[in-house]
């Protein structure tokens, strides 16, 4: 068997999504798993819509990945002259022919056709009247006109479809430029790649590119198509689902092998295990086990295999991922991540939920206030300073003892305090223990904190 090499071609018309990474790592893993290689080509043909940015965000997004692909990228920009050879050829050998319709004509075919119910198609008139180019011809594919086109799909099984079904496609446009369905071909070609994985909204293309693989005499690589990601409601995956750019989802504050994960589940698995090193994605992919139906896209489901590996990171390589200036390898940015690491899905969540312990409230909500601050609130709180302030070991341990004896002595419930209390302390009713904050932030800014939350509610 010749090695193993799979390639993925995204066009660089916009942001890879999610969809895109997902159809690359399966390619990149079904190589990898086999002792293979992966390539990395850029379909960037449409000179119009296809924009460097749009290609270092692609390159960038897999570097982030750590989906490694081998040898240089492909650019196909950098292949016309190459499709012009194989469309010439094609000519030559009677596999292809010039076409001089009309857009004019076409159209009223293709009106008459759908007023039959039948299928649109072209219907072949100028396939065997030998013509030269002139303005405004195109080049098309001579498909054959009776028996099957079929293959064995690696996810699907066996397809076929009847060859009188598909018409001759365009592979030249009438301003020199080759089609999608030729170029994909011949550099597949001319890359050896014996196996395409892809999306199974391709399937259509693939009838139509293994009769141009025959048509040029080369071996018809396999083929894969994975099943689309559909949001929630069972609709097509788009961005109202939650479905981002890659580099959106690093921003989110996502790790790159939580993602990675994540997109290894959205249509492949072995039995009921989640959670799979890379090592463990290479080992086992070779088995197959593609999923048959749509992958459903859940951004609860993707924040839970982020937690798992937030929860796996060592405090300092979660400082290091943060990479924000106010958390730096000090005693104090430790603790504080040690004490709201419960509390986060996501590195992002980290920031939310450490502003208060590096910045004093202001702007607290009236709303809470009103909710959780009651007449005798003040004088409760007064109380609770009092003792805290004489307190002479301040530590977790001591600061519970001092809240949970005020709540005794009061005869109240320990959220008549404790709400109030975190709320002048963080500015919000959601947080660590209280006795933790209190120790964390140490007792002068606890006391300061707690006596300027005590002069607005008399004001």
């Amino acid at each position: 068997m010749a090695s193993v090499r799979t390639r993925f071609a995204p066009s660089p018309t916009g942001y890879l999504h999610i969809g895109g990474a997902r159809t690359a790592l399966f390619a990149w893993l079904f190589s990898k798993s086999h002792k293979g290689d992966c390539i990395l080509r850029i379909e960037d043909t449409d000179k119009e819509r296809s924009k460097d940015e749009y290609t270092d965000e692609i390159i960038n997004s897999f570097q982030w990945l750590n989906i490694n692909f081998d040898d240089e990228v492909i650019h196909q920009s950098n292949n016309f002259d190459r499709y012009k050879q194989a469309i010439e050829t094609l000519l030559e050998d009677g596999e292809a022919y010039i076409c001089n319709c009309s857009q004019e004509r076409l159209s009223k075919l293709r009106k008459e056709q759908e007023s039959k119910g039948e299928n649109p198609k072209y219907d072949r008139k100028c396939r065997d009247l030998n013509l030269v180019r002139s303005e405004n011809t195109v080049v098309r594919f001579k498909f054959p006109e009776s028996g099957t086109t079929q293959f064995t799909d690696l996810v699907k099984g066996n397809l076929a479809v009847d060859n009188n079904q598909l018409d001759d496609f365009i592979i030249e446009r009438s301003d020199g430029a080759a089609t999608y369905n030729l170029c994909v071909v011949v550099d597949d070609i001319d890359s050896n790649i014996t196996h395409v994985i892809r999306g199974d909204d391709h399937v259509n293309n693939t009838f139509k590119q293994i009769n141009v693989f025959k048509a040029m005499g080369k071996s018809v690589p396999e083929f894969g198509h994975v099943p689309m990601i559909l949001g929630e409601d069972g609709k097509r995956l788009s961005k109202r689902h939650g479905a981002l750019g890659v580099g959106e989802y690093a921003e989110m504050g996502i790790l790159p092998q939580a993602l990675m994960n994540y997109l290894l589940r959205l249509g492949w698995s072995k039995g009921d295990q989640e959670i799979f090193s890379q090592d463990e994605m290479t080992d086992l992919f070779k088995d197959g086990d593609f999923n048959t139906s749509p992958a459903t896209f859940s951004m609860e489901k993707l924040l839970w295999f982020n937690k798992h590996y937030l929860d796996d990171l060592e405090v300092d390589q979660i400082i290091d991922a943060l990479n924000l200036p106010k958390f730096d390898k000090n005693d104090y940015s430790k603790t504080v991540i040690e004490a709201i690491r419960d509390r986060c899905s996501s590195l992002n969540d980290f920031e939310i939920n450490s502003v208060y312990f590096f910045k004093d409230p202001t702007d607290y909500d009236e709303g809470l206030i009103k909710k959780h601050c009651k007449e005798n609130t003040p004088d409760n709180l007064k109380l609770l300073s009092g003792y805290l302030i004489d307190c002479e070991h301040w530590n977790q341990i001591s600061i519970k003892e001092i809240i949970d004896q005020t709540v005794s002595e009061l005869d109240i419930g320990f959220g008549k305090i404790g709400l109030p209390l975190r709320l002048a302390l963080t500015g919000s009713t959601n947080s660590p223990s209280i006795d933790l904050v209190c120790d964390i932030l140490g007792k002068e800014t606890t006391l300061k904190r707690l006596d300027s939350f005590l002069s607005k509610l008399k004001n």
